[in-house]
């Protein structure tokens, strides 16, 4: 290989190996003094005789400093669940919200539920003015058949009714769907106006330790559009090169214009508000730390969504209806809900690729009971599609193959002017009716495909847990031991996914110069790189599409090598 060959491919190993490095610094401690976040505009009321804001439904204050939750509050908290068959919502007067949603057809780690929010971060559907610093005063929590409800009056004479409970069966939409309903009643003499509150969405947490933290994040959906910012962003960044160079951030505050539903999400769990009688005009979220794995750094998020500002003469009442989303990502559930929660899933630019995988590949689990036998299957009928412009693209890399002396010449002879070097290797292109591109179209048409995966695989939940021989959950890395000293771990079917791409590209015809051809020896070390870490999943799919291009491959070398023969010559001989 000569120089220039070799500086391109360490510039692309370098290159990979500085992007890990930066993902990885965007979730690392950074120092305790940081300066204030960005603020909201206060929501401007319409003016009226008299304003009073009290304390629990003030409009946020500008630049606060963000101060823990508190531990213990200073009454007894008290506790009830509302249940169904696949959550149970834990209920606390204490701020008078959910404290708890527990996923009872969902595993974590060592055999628990998976839980959403947890007690000692703001609860659900909490009101609050601030949420850097929230107020949880005591509410009274009573029982009323199958729903919770809370009221609480404040020194105004304004009382606070909300309502929790799940939908009844004629019109539920989803068992992890719950509705609250707030009513604010104005029982005094002078009139009250608010000029905006928040209500509090919990927290999101990474529930295994090798969940991608830019999953992590605070999302927004406006016109049938999400948008959001992950941990990441908290902790800013040195750039690259110093370019986009910015300052760590105690939390994340947003004007929005008429957001359908504002959430916080991990990478395969949900908790998601959809406000009903008017849409969310503010967002907010803080970053904290998980100390549940000792040996790595961990960030959650918590946030809560704003809502417009109101007001209520003597004897009126302020009502508002929100949907209120505690369970996992499924495109399938989320896609029937009627404000655009299947945005949560962020597919990005490979949205269409990704819900024809998922809804294909769940169709399979359907049929055959298992999401490794799914993924293969899936591998499978992707590969038989593709057979036949593989088996011309073969063909076609054969051909250049056995027009490489002849090219070969030409590049000697002409090697002082690469234009006219250009030309005749297009002329013998033609003369010869060779396609150059010809054996790149299966490739094109799998970058949509690896990259529809690459994004769906990642939110998969239905993959959580699910086994294949040594694999114990393939949306986890299959690791199966740490290499002394260093720790790196031991993921096994990466590593054949390398080993039958090395394989498949010393079966390939040697097309090109030998300079591109070392060049390409690299490409299974860039996949290895992508997918060493991520979900085994991803890994199954790409080996066992190597091992169908390998017997495909094989069987085209039992058929008869292409012969070169002139355009004028073949035709000729057609005609006759």
């Amino acid at each position: 290989m000569d120089r220039t060959a070799w500086i391109a491919v360490i510039l692309c190993v370098v290159g990979l190996v500085v992007w890990e490095f930066y993902l990885a610094n965007q979730t690392r401690p950074k120092p305790a003094a940081m300066p204030p976040g960005p603020t909201a505009a206060p929501v401007s009321p319409t003016p009226v005789i008299a304003t009073s804001v009290p304390a629990s439904l003030a409009s946020p204050a500008p630049n606060a400093a963000p101060t823990p939750t508190e531990a213990v509050p200073p009454f007894q908290e008290a506790v009830e669940t509302l249940r169904n068959s696949d959550v149970e919502l834990r209920l606390t007067n204490r701020g008078g919200g959910i404290s708890q949603s527990v996923l009872l057809n969902h595993k974590a780690e060592q055999n628990e539920h998976v839980t959403l929010n947890s007690s000692d971060r703001i609860p659900i559907g909490a009101i609050i003015d601030n949420p850097a610093a929230p107020l949880l005063p005591e509410y009274k929590m009573t029982r009323e058949g199958d729903a919770v409800q809370f009221e609480r009056t404040m020194a105004e004479r304004v009382t606070i009714r909300k309502k929790f409970f799940f939908q009844k069966s004629a019109e539920k939409k989803d068992n992890f769907v719950a509705e609250l309903d707030v009513d604010l009643q104005n029982g005094g003499a002078t009139p009250y106006a608010n000029a905006g509150y928040f209500v509090a969405l919990g927290s999101a947490a990474p529930i295994h330790p090798k969940d991608y933290p830019s999953y992590m994040r605070l999302v927004w959906c406006i016109d049938g559009k999400a948008k959001g910012v992950d941990v990441g962003w908290f902790g800013g960044g040195s750039g690259f090169f110093g370019v986009g160079q910015r300052a760590a951030q105690p939390f994340y505050q947003q004007n929005i214009a008429g957001a359908e539903w504002v959430a916080v999400s991990n990478q395969f769990f949900t908790t998601l508000l959809a406000p009903l009688t008017a849409k969310a005009n503010n967002t907010w979220a803080r970053r904290f730390d998980i100390a549940r794995w000792p040996d790595q750094k961990s960030f959650g998020l918590e946030g809560a969504l704003g809502m417009p500002g109101f007001q209520l003469q003597p004897g009126q009442t302020y009502r508002a209806r929100f949907e209120i989303y505690t369970g996992p990502k499924l495109y399938h559930r989320l896609a029937q809900l009627e404000h655009n929660e299947a945005e949560i899933m962020d597919f990005g630019m490979f949205k269409i690729v990704c819900q024809f995988l998922l809804n294909f590949m769940n169709s399979l689990h359907g049929v055959l009971g298992n999401y490794a036998a799914a993924i293969l299957a899936l591998t499978t009928v992707i590969k038989l599609v593709l057979w036949p412009i593989q088996n011309k693209a073969n063909r076609s890399m054969r051909q250049m193959a056995a027009l490489s002396p002849k090219m070969q010449e030409l590049r000697e002879k002409y090697k002082d002017d690469p234009t006219r070097m250009n030309q005749e290797v297009m002329k013998l292109y033609k003369e010869y009716g060779i396609n150059p591109v010809g054996g790149c179209l299966p490739m094109v048409i799998q970058i949509p495909i690896f990259f529809g995966l690459f994004k769906m695989l990642g939110q998969a939940v239905e993959l959580r847990n699910a086994k294949f021989l040594w694999v114990r959950d393939l949306s986890q890395p299959d690791t199966v031991a740490h290499l002394p000293v260093l720790g790196w771990p031991v993921n096994i079917i990466p590593l054949c996914m390398a080993a039958t791409q090395i394989w498949l590209m010393a079966m390939t015809p040697k097309t090109g110069d030998a300079t591109q051809r070392r060049v390409m020896m690299f490409t299974p070390l860039i996949f290895l790189f992508i997918c060493y870490n991520f979900a085994a999943a991803l890994a199954l799919y790409y080996t066992t599409q190597n091992l169908f291009s390998i017997l495909q491959f094989y069987q085209n070398k039992r058929q008869p090598a292409p012969t070169l023969e002139k355009r004028s010559v073949a035709a000729k001989r057609k005609n006759r």
